[in-house]
């Protein structure tokens, strides 16, 4: 089954902040979405979240700058390669919400807020 359309839902936010309903590989049917893939049983984020009883890293006392299972070396090149900034996605849903981030991203069709 394929979704082919951009939905605006606050639990398609992935726990590190990106946005799994504007993701080409969720729209085409080929992943459930970070809070439902249980394939990502090796993101150590989405493991600390769920531990934490946390929607996502902006529900976090930690700064994600200083929080070495958001911050690692696979991160940083993700980053450096992809030009991604998933400390500005946490920044924003501390700012707007999950549910207006939601509408942002999918609104603008994109998964992450670029640098």
């Amino acid at each position: 089954m394929e979704n082919k359309e951009i939905k605006v839902d606050k639990d398609l936010i992935a726990y590190c902040g990106l946005y799994c309903g504007s993701c080409r590989k969720y729209i085409s049917g080929k992943c459930l979405g970070c809070r439902k893939n249980e394939k990502a049983a090796w993101c150590k984020v989405r493991a600390c979240c769920m531990s934490n009883g946390n929607n996502s890293c902006a529900a976090c006392s930690m700064n994600p700058h200083d929080c070495k299972k958001f911050n690692n070396f696979f991160t940083k090149v993700f980053s450096f390669v992809f030009r991604s900034d998933r400390e500005a996605c946490i920044r924003r849903i501390k700012e707007v919400g999950e549910d207006e981030y939601a509408n942002e991203m999918a609104e603008k069709k994109i998964v992450v807020i670029k640098k």
